[in-house]
Order: structure tokens, then sequence, then C-alpha cells
């Protein structure tokens, strides 16, 4: 049977070619980049009141796509990576809190299947005994690898468990793990809200710039936007998939959030970008609009960011 085969919303194109990819590699070879910057790791995170809270909403930068969510009484986890490289690099900081040090897990959300966004080993490495919310075509490969309590969602998907709502949202992007495997499964980003203290979370995932932020912020009332601001550099290849930082900010003004926390960068050389450069475009277009300083959250990694006092 032919397998289903997903797209980006009004039909975006995201198919890059073997042709695409030697211009990259053969433009990279003649740019020499800085990666002493990185975004510092909080000295001494506080693990004995993550792994006892049930009670407050808080939220942990572990690195990269890589949060810890703590919100309605439950632990939840975004595209979990603590693998020490990618592809052939390693690491540029190590993760913000240890697999080991984690609580006890109750759900992880997925965005999409490409490896610096679903790494397994990191996964079976979770405590507790989680449920994992999934995009469209990706539950087959959980059970595969022996996670049976995984569950498909659909764009705008949203089920309530507990005393939180997760919403399923679009993303321009797309999917592969293997050579036959290219937008067999979906993409997107996650809304988590606590029903309770009325206090909402927008996850991007990963994402170009595209309407559907103007969409979500018209379904949603977002306090907090996990924006990517990395992986965006030569933008002629990566401006489909990533947002670059000036994007990312009017992704932020589309959604009408009130409070930009950057991710996805400082954590993998998957681009040409550094992450000096990144957080120097965030900052200078963050100013341009003359946006209020106090929305801009820029996290250390491991550092406990109680959402109800933000």
């Amino acid at each position: 049977m032919r397998r289903k085969r997903f797209s980006n919303m009004d039909e975006t194109p995201n198919k890059r070619t073997w042709d695409h990819f030697v211009r990259w590699q053969k433009s990279r070879r003649s740019v020499s980049k800085d990666y002493s910057f990185v975004i510092p790791n909080e000295p001494q995170p506080n693990i004995d009141y993550l792994q006892a809270n049930r009670t407050d909403n808080t939220m942990v930068w572990i690195g990269h796509a890589t949060f810890l969510v703590q919100m309605g009484g439950m632990n939840i986890v975004t595209d979990p990576v603590w693998a020490n490289r990618m592809a052939m690099a390693g690491r540029l900081t190590p993760p913000g809190i240890g697999l080991s040090e984690m609580p006890e897990i109750d759900l992880v959300l997925i965005s999409h299947s490409h490896y610096d966004h679903l790494h397994f080993k990191s996964i079976r490495g979770l405590r507790g005994n989680p449920s994992f919310l999934v995009p469209e075509g990706l539950g087959v490969k959980f059970l595969y690898k022996g996670f049976n309590r995984v569950e498909e969602f659909t764009w705008w998907d949203t089920k309530k468990i507990n005393n939180i709502e997760i919403s399923f949202v679009p993303a321009q992007h797309w999917s592969k793990r293997t050579p036959w495997d290219t937008n067999a499964s979906h993409w997107g980003g996650w809304v988590i809200k606590d029903l309770s203290k009325k206090e909402t979370i927008y996850f991007a995932g990963d994402s170009g710039y595209f309407p559907g932020f103007r969409e979500i912020g018209k379904r949603f009332d977002v306090d907090f936007c996990l924006m990517p601001i990395g992986a965006y550099e030569p933008e002629w290849f990566m401006g489909m998939q990533h947002v670059s930082p000036e994007e990312a900010v009017q992704a932020f003004l589309d959604l009408k959030g009130t409070t930009f926390i950057p991710m996805h960068y400082s954590t993998f050389r998957l681009a040409d970008d550094t992450p000096w450069e990144a957080m120097v475009r965030l900052q200078t277009e963050w100013k341009r609009r003359g946006l209020e300083k106090n929305q801009l959250a820029i996290l250390k990694l491991g550092e406990i960011l109680k959402i109800s006092s933000a």
C-alpha cells in the first residue's frame, strides 16, 4: 500500500534536491565561523525542586528544542534530545539538566521526525511511563520501537488531559529519517494550556515563516512563545524550513504573544550561522521594532522559569 505523504499549508514546496545540498556544502568550505560563544548553563539547577514540583507552572530549557514544562501538575518534555552528537558535529554545550536528573515524565510532545528533534535513546532514558503525542504518520515508528502509549495528532487536533489542554498546530517544514520516508509523517507545533490558571505556552517546533503563525494567534491566547532562531543560514537553502531571527520576531508579533523565549540555537551546529550571530540578530531586531525588553526572556540552559511570576 502506498504511504501517505504530507505537505505544507498552501502546498509550499519543501523538498531540496541533491544539487542544492552539494551547492551548500561547497559554499561552506569557504566560510570560517567562530563557535566559541554559547549560551551558559545554570551553575546549580534546583533538581530537588523540579523532581518534587507538582503545583507550580515552570519551564526549563534543556537545549535545542528540548524543554521540561511543568504545567497543571504534569511533567511534559518537548522533542527530547540529550544526544552528545548530531551527525558529525558534537554538542556545543551540555544539556541544562542531565537525563538522569529529570523528574518522572507524564507526556512527551514530538514536533516531527528529524533526528535533532526525536532521539529514541534519550526517550528510553526518561523516567516514568509517559504517553507520547506525535504527528500523524509517526505513531508506527514508536510502536515499532516498543512504545505503546502513543497517540497521533493532525493539525488543530486538541486533547484535554487532567487540567491541561494540548493542541497540535501547523508549521512549515518537512520530515525524514530514512531515504524512503520523506514527508511520510507530519510536522507541527504544540499549544499547552493550563485550564485553571489560564496560562498558555506555544512550542513552535521547527518552522519557516508562514501565514499559519497568524492563524494560531487568532485561535489561541498565547503567553509564552518558544521560538526557534537558529539553523537559518544560508537563507536560500534554509529559509523554507527555518525562520531567521528577524522572521521569528515577526512570527511572535503574528502570534500576539506576551513573552518570547528563543530556542533551537547554541546546541548543535546544523547550519552556517553561529549562536552569537543568532543572538545579535534577534536583539537587534527586537530593538529596531521597539519591543519591550521584559518581553524577551533569554534563558540559560537549566534555568527554571516560574511561569506565573514571569
